[in-house]
């Protein structure tokens, strides 16, 4: 059917086992040489790794699950969600035990959007005609139970349908929606292979708006532009990934862009720090948010000014003043100012200098234990941040700035925005550097 009505779908039967160096496109054509201008094609990744040698012995299947993974994504027990080298976020990085000799994994193709070009290119040439290629391998998907079929590469196929400023039929607009075409085709497709009736390849006909308008010789943008980039995903980790980049990625940012921060992501951020632990089940957090332009220059005008007359007084140049102040400035290159404070409400007095020091101690450290978790939070956030422990030296300054109340002491101010570039990597640390066993 062709008519925009309906459309049909079948398996293709009667092809053979595909080996190493087959031309599926041949193969393709042999067993179904009815096929059509318009026609997709819906063609099962197996096969065509199978065709292009992506066989691999590997008595460990995990070992082969490491090479190919760029990141790991989520992990319960042994099954792994991870990015694998085609971008793919996926189950065991795409690697197959089954269906494969014993003592071999299959891999998926090396580049899955090439292999759809180069069938679509075999079959203009065996049969004269221009269809669209999707190559297809099975999902699973967040919150949905059970698997389906998805594209991982596709030539001559519209892979998104863009329809945001269209309108529906009540005449509201369209501002977000994108509909995955390649997939939705790939799952049609399934419904007619199916995973263990040894049909590998569908065809779909009666869908020709689904093919690019492009010439035969472009096979358009590839089903590569299905895969979400990491700054619009906002379910790039599973939680105990993303906890722990958070914690290890979380780096000082000296630089920020222009690019306001949600006040929304602070406050969710500070959520975070007030769950540290603390002595005597006290509350010694405060976090003093600096969201106007006017309360930051006020408080660092004033914090510059005390710096300035404490290097005077220790007898430093002007030249030599004018520098520090210049390094100084990470706080004011910020679009967004934390103070946190320690507050000793709840804290226990002896009587004894050592052990009144020790009580304020824990108090500074369960602090710091808040501070820390906002840091990482906010890189949780995306937001970069700077702890620079400057209001820590004129805290009577900051209090009367920021009318804080008299037990209320700043330690330190938190920058924090979007980073300007990408943090330089970090040197690898070794942590038995840094234990002692006793």
């Amino acid at each position: 059917m062709s008519d925009g009505t309906g459309y049909r779908v079948w398996a293709v039967p009667g092809l053979p086992e595909v080996q190493r160096g087959d031309e599926l496109a041949k193969l393709i054509a042999a067993a179904e040489p009815g096929l059509a201008d318009g026609d997709v094609l819906l063609v099962t990744s197996k096969i065509v790794s199978k065709a292009e040698g992506r066989i691999v012995r590997a008595a460990d299947r995990e070992a082969a699950i490491d090479a190919e993974t760029v990141r790991v994504v989520a992990r319960r027990g042994t099954l792994r969600i991870v990015e694998n080298r085609q971008g793919l976020v996926m189950a065991a990085a795409g690697v197959d035990a089954s269906n494969t000799p014993a003592g071999t994994v299959l891999l998926l193709p090396e580049d899955p959007d090439a292999s759809a070009r180069a069938i679509r290119e075999g079959l203009r040439d065996a049969l004269g005609v221009t269809v669209g290629v999707v190559v297809t391998d099975t999902f699973g998907r967040p919150w949905r139970a059970g698997l389906t079929d998805v594209a991982i590469g596709a030539a001559g196929v519209r892979v998104l349908d863009d329809l945001r400023g269209g309108m529906d039929t009540h005449g509201n607009p369209l501002g977000v929606t994108v509909v995955a075409t390649a997939d939705e085709l790939a799952a049609a497709g399934d419904l007619v292979k199916g995973k263990t009736t040894g049909r590998p390849v569908a065809v779909v006909r009666g869908l020709p708006h689904t093919l690019t308008d492009d010439d035969a010789d472009d096979a358009g943008e590839g089903a590569r532009a299905l895969v979400r980039g990491a700054r619009d995903d906002m379910f790039r980790l599973g939680t105990s990934e993303a906890v722990r980049q958070a914690v290890t990625q979380r780096r000082t940012v000296r630089a920020f862009t222009d690019e306001p921060v949600d006040p929304g992501a602070v406050r969710r951020a500070v959520a975070a720090a007030v769950t540290a632990p603390a002595p005597h089940h006290t509350t010694p957090w405060r976090f003093v948010l600096l969201e106007s332009a006017r309360s930051r220059t006020r408080l660092l005008d004033a914090m510059r000014d005390a710096w300035v007359a404490d290097l005077r007084r220790d007898g430093r140049s002007e030249e030599s003043i004018a520098k520090r102040v210049r390094r100084g400035d990470v706080l004011r290159g910020a679009p967004y100012l934390v103070v946190p404070c320690l507050v000793m409400a709840g804290s226990h007095t002896y009587g004894d200098a050592r052990r009144d020091a020790a009580e304020r101690e824990m108090f500074v450290v369960a602090t710091g234990a808040g501070v820390q978790n906002l840091l990482v939070a906010l890189a949780g956030e995306r937001l970069g941040s700077a702890w620079v422990s400057s209001t820590m030296f004129c805290r009577d300054v900051v209090r009367e700035v920021l009318d804080l109340p008299a037990g209320w002491d700043p330690m330190g101010a938190v920058a924090v925005g979007h980073p300007a570039q990408e943090p330089r990597p970090r040197p690898e640390r070794e942590p038995g550097a840094f234990i002692e066993v006793r």
